[in-house]
């Protein structure tokens, strides 16, 4: 019996969104939606709405979010050759959005007890980058939808007064 050796698949690596990631880093909470209006292919600018709705307590609108993440994100995993497998490396930037896509509804599936979706993202993300969960897990997203690598909060220097 012979079948495809998915060991030597090659890695799927999507295109560069610089003007998508500019207009992130410029664009507050709340001018999201027309951000992604204008960029309505980029799983990135629907999985950071999916974060601020998570955020915000909006569960099936993150979930909504998330699911247009997760096929625009096929969509142009598609265009870049995958066939339904293979590696999709966390470690080019170009490949995050789709991944934080697939996170991203993963985590709405869970909130709303949908346990075979989310089996089957774990499944996915897992297939395509065994750290994926880990690092996003790692990370923090700020209200704003902004992912900071370091999972520190921010401190700040108080002082204790009183008697001994």
């Amino acid at each position: 019996m012979t079948g495809e050796n998915l060991i030597d698949q090659p890695e799927t690596l999507l295109p560069a969104e610089p003007e998508v990631i500019a207009a992130l880093r410029s664009t507050e909470s709340h001018a999201l939606p027309s951000l992604v209006a204008a960029h309505p292919t980029s799983s990135l600018a629907w999985a950071v709405l999916a974060d601020v709705a998570h955020l915000e307590g909006r569960t099936i609108e993150a979930y909504a979010f998330a699911r247009v993440g997760y096929h625009r994100g096929l969509d142009a995993l598609r265009k870049a050759g995958w066939r339904g497998h293979g590696p999709i490396p966390w470690t080019h930037e170009s490949n995050r959005g789709v991944l934080r896509a697939l996170y991203a509804l993963r985590r709405s599936a869970a909130e709303i007890n949908e346990q075979d979706e989310f089996d089957r993202l774990t499944v996915f993300l897992n297939d395509a980058d065994p750290t994926a969960i880990a690092r996003i897990d790692q990370e923090t997203i700020t209200p704003d939808g902004y992912r900071a690598d370091d999972p520190a909060p921010i401190t700040e220097a108080f002082f204790i007064r009183g008697e001994n």
